[in-house]
Order: structure tokens, then C-alpha cells, then sequence
């Protein structure tokens, strides 16, 4: 019987990022000079094939730092800590390594300076996600306001309204963060932003090439964890995008066939945490049942390189 025939959209750029390359690789690292266990707190990026292949390896997971051993080295994810965990851990004397994303590092430094010149801080993300937890972290109670949406903006509590410094989580949707910083600044109008965008590249460029895919595709797949901030973004942008189904999908067994009936396109991209492994598998699951055409969509080429530590050791 033959194929019924399929045009595939595959989204440049997507899957992995600088920073996540670079926190495996820590992982990698960490295991190789110490051997196992190594301990890492929380999932070192959010995909749940990478964090299975590297706890084979010998990397322990954990959600706090009591649950590591004084006695084995323990990693920081990419998405950022509180300062209360390494501080903790060098009071316990215990060898550490911060594997925190420098575009993710560079929030905290802003975050930090702005303090330091007497401004409250406001936050755009997403409660109780690691990387809002990590920032809204870095300075003391209350110094952190966080807000998730343009509503939220109308009742937030301020010190000062003239004496105000806004920060974003890295992988929010560039359009809806875009429409609650202009919510900040029609509210507090000498309120402070980033000298440079805080959504970083790789989120950026996912989005834009996902809004470029989607009007042409009848059904488009993210590969990612549902737990992934920025791959979620993709299925939300993707949908208002103009295609009509937009679904997240861990790896090629989750693919809901029988909402693809009847396309005649799909579009493929994966958030930046998604090994490409997993982004061949789905293509490859396509090709088993259509007669398959692939056309890229590229909107960016990413040259971007985030150097690992030669020699890994407690930070002074």
C-alpha cells in the first residue's frame, strides 16, 4: 500500500543550546575526574532522556542539597540557584560546581547591580520554575516581586514607584513578555530594564523560526519535556502562529497519530533542552508512514559557545 504523501517542516534552529551543551558536559566532566556518584541538584536541564543517560552514568539527582552527601561532589543545574545553596554547601565544606547558564548568571549580575543602587526588583516568570526560583534568589525577601502576566502588573505592591528595575526568566514567549513590559512601563514609568534583552538567543530564535514554520504546516510537534519552559512557549507560539494543532511530544512513542489524520504538512522543532536523538526519531517515525518530503525553514545560524571549565573545583 502506498504512502499517502507529507511535506515535513523542519524548524533551524532548535534542540539544544549553548548552555544546556554546556551543563551536560559539566555532568560529563564532574563524572570523569571524580567518578560516581555524582550528585546534581535538581535535573541538570529539563529532558528526561538526557537526565536517564546521565544518571546511568553515575549522576544522582536531587532536589536539595540535604539530600547530598557531604562527601561527593554536587552540581548546580543550568537554570540557576538561590545564593542560600552554595553557601550552604561551602558551610558544609562540600565540592561543588555551578553549572547555572551564563546567559541565565548574567540575570543574576543585573539583578544584583540594580540592588545595589537601590532598586526594587520586579521579575517576569513563571512561579515556582527553577530559574525564577534561582534569581528572585539572589537578593534578600521581598527585594523580588514577581509577576506572570499583564494583570498581574496592575496590583503589585511597590516601595517606590520611581525607584524600580525590571528583570525577565530567559525562556518566555518574546511576544507575551514584550506586552507585560510595556504594562511596567506604562504603570512605572522610570521603571529600569536590561540593558540588553534578558530572553535569551536561543529562545528567541526557536520562537522566530517556529512563527515562519507554522502558517505552512497543518499539524506542528515540539519535541520536549512538559516539565521545559521554553518548549512549552513553542507549542503556544506555534498555535497563535497560525497551525491549527500544536502538541508537545517527549520522544516519538507520544506522537498522537490519530489527531494527524488526513495532513498534508507538519512541522517538526524541539525546545532547547531536546537532544537532536530524539528530533531524528520523530522524523523517522514520520517517514515509516508517509512518503515524506523535508524542507527546512531556517530563520538564524547559531554560532554561539559557552567554554566548560578545564579543571573543575570548589569556587573560592
Amino acid at each position: 500500500m502506498a504512502k499517502p504523501p507529507l511535506t515535513l517542516y523542519l524548524a533551524a534552529p532548535r534542540g539544544f543550546c549553548a548552555g544546556v551543551d554546556r551543563a551536560i558536559k559539566i555532568v560529563e566532566m564532574a563524572l570523569e575526574k571524580w567518578g560516581a556518584p555524582v550528585y546534581v541538584r535538581h535535573e541538570i536541564v529539563h529532558n528526561k532522556f538526557v537526565v536517564d543517560g546521565l544518571r546511568d552514568k553515575g549522576a544522582v539527582f536531587v532536589e536539595e542539597l540535604d539530600e547530598c552527601p557531604d562527601d561527593r561532589p554536587v552540581i548546580f543545574s543550568a537554570h540557576g540557584v538561590p545564593k542560600s545553596v552554595p553557601a550552604k554547601a561551602a558551610a558544609r565544606e562540600m565540592v561543588y560546581v555551578d553549572a547555572t547558564c551564563p546567559l541565565v548568571s548574567k540575570v543574576h549580575i543585573e539583578a544584583q547591580r540594580h540592588s545595589d543602587n537601590g532598586l526594587q526588583m520586579i521579575m517576569i516568570g513563571h512561579e515556582g520554575h527553577p530559574e525564577t526560583v534561582g534569581t528572585m534568589g539572589q537578593l534578600p525577601e521581598g527585594e523580588v516581586l514577581l509577576v506572570e502576566t499583564v494583570e498581574d502588573v496592575a496590583g503589585v505592591e511597590v516601595r517606590d514607584p520611581d525607584r524600580l528595575a525590571f528583570v525577565t526568566q530567559t525562556t518566555l514567549s518574546v511576544d507575551d513578555t514584550a506586552d507585560i513590559v510595556a504594562a511596567l512601563h506604562a504603570r512605572f514609568p522610570a521603571i529600569v530594564g536590561p540593558h540588553k534583552e534578558d530572553i535569551c538567543y536561543a529562545t528567541t530564535n526557536r520562537q522566530e523560526a517556529v512563527k515562519a514554520m507554522a502558517p505552512k504546516c497543518d499539524a506542528m510537534l515540539v519535541v520536549g519535556a512538559p516539565n521545559s519552559s521554553n518548549s512549552k512557549r513553542l507549542v503556544e507560539v506555534g498555535a497563535r502562529a497560525g497551525c491549527a494543532y500544536a502538541q508537545l511530544v517527549q520522544r516519538a512513542t507520544d506522537i498522537d497519530w490519530r489527531s494527524l489524520e488526513g495532513i498534508a504538512s507538519v512541522g517538526i522543532t524541539a525546545g532547547a533542552s531536546a537532544p537532536e536523538v530524539l528530533i531524528n526519531e520523530v522524523i523517522d517515525a514520520f517517514g515509516d508512514r508517509y512518503d515524506m518530503t523535508v524542507e527546512m525553514v531556517e530563520t538564524a545560524v547559531e554560532n554561539v559557545e559557552f567554554k566548560v571549565p578545564r579543571v573543575l573545583r570548589v569556587p573560592a
